[in-house]
């Protein structure tokens, strides 16, 4: 058995009204999106990155950014790249996000079925947690959105 953490965090462009606000995959309603070269989804960058704790082999940096620079900004790409790596099996995920804006829990039925489409687990084997951190970091501040990604594999 493995465990690995990953991490990402963009911050919120308030400006772009083009973009749409992805997180896990899933669209939300917002006004407002995250600033990054690709559609910038942190979760699945986060997930990506704890992936790559287990397999060492980083996706989220040059090879990410290398599938943007020949037009794919899908953020769920990066991550079916990451898990082209992986020899276990996912036994569990948890997701903490931190952010003001938006509200997440809303969401996170919709996120966990299609993370848990994307890795092809179940759904009973994803956790999201949210907290805005009594705004006590730029992101509880509703200045971007900060995710850990915890992952256990057997």
């Amino acid at each position: 058995m493995k465990v690995a953490i990953g991490q990402d965090s963009h911050r919120i462009d308030y400006e772009n009204k083009e973009k749409k606000l992805l997180l896990g995959g899933v669209e939300f309603d917002e006004d407002y999106s995250l600033n990054g070269n690709s559609d910038a989804d942190v979760v699945l960058h986060s997930i990506a990155n704890a992936i790559s704790g287990i397999t060492c082999k980083n996706i989220i940096g040059k090879i990410s950014d290398d599938m943007c620079k020949n037009g794919i900004i899908d953020s769920e790409e990066y991550l079916k790249e990451a898990i082209k790596y992986l020899k276990e099996k996912i036994v569990h995920l948890s997701i903490a996000i931190e952010c003001k804006v938006p509200k997440i829990t809303p969401k996170i039925e919709e996120m966990r079925k299609n993370i848990a489409r994307i890795l092809n687990i179940s759904e009973t084997s994803i956790g999201i947690t949210a907290t805005t951190g009594e705004e006590l970091t730029e992101f509880g501040k509703g200045n971007g959105i900060n995710v850990f990604t915890c992952i256990t594999v057997d």
